[in-house]
């Protein structure tokens, strides 16, 4: 008795929606506003059409010159220095020493980088691979567009992080190579 009651509670409990006619799935033609006056859907077709028909693709693949290429980003990495024991394709240190992780970019944390600007864009730099340094995002962000701070002062401005000797390890004849200071 009592599995069937509560059974029965829990079945009269939800709503149940009627079933849908076959009818009821056409959608129906759908119109809405445009500075208050009704628009159907062609005509909304046509104003979106009409509001990009001087839009144009740049084919500049440099089109945000504030931003790396994305080739440039994969020359920068590759002269970025390895990382005794890990994967290079995964681990190198910045120009100041530190460890960062290649698909940390952009982000606050300790292994995340930056691709950044050796000279400062807004100070005439250029996003091309000689302008291009990998850097640790925290020291990136105190550097700002400043070019007089010495590699003692990006160094201070460092991330600490603590990298522990497991997992993903390259080992090699070299007993240090998992060494990580």
């Amino acid at each position: 008795h009592g599995k069937d009651s509560k059974s029965k509670r829990r079945t009269s409990s939800r709503p149940s929606s009627p079933p849908r006619s076959r009818s009821s799935k056409l959608t129906p033609p759908s119109a809405s506003l445009v500075d208050g006056e009704p628009v159907t859907d062609r005509e909304r077709s046509s104003t979106i059409t009409s509001l990009f028909e001087d839009l144009q693709i740049s084919q500049d693949v440099n089109s945000n010159p504030r931003s790396f290429p994305y080739s440039v980003k994969q020359q920068c990495w590759e002269k970025a220095e390895k990382v005794k024991g890990r994967d290079p394709d995964r681990w190198r240190r910045d120009t100041v020493g530190n460890i960062v992780f290649r698909k940390l970019v952009g982000c606050p944390g300790c292994l995340c980088h930056d691709y950044d600007h050796i000279i400062p864009y807004s100070k005439g730099g250029k996003s091309t691979l000689e302008n291009c340094q990998v850097l640790q995002a925290t020291v990136n962000r105190s550097k700002g567009n400043r070019t007089e701070l010495s590699r003692a002062d990006l160094i201070q401005r460092s991330s600490y992080c603590r990298v522990s000797a497991y997992g993903n390890v390259r080992h090699t004849e070299d007993p240090a190579g998992c060494r990580i200071q």
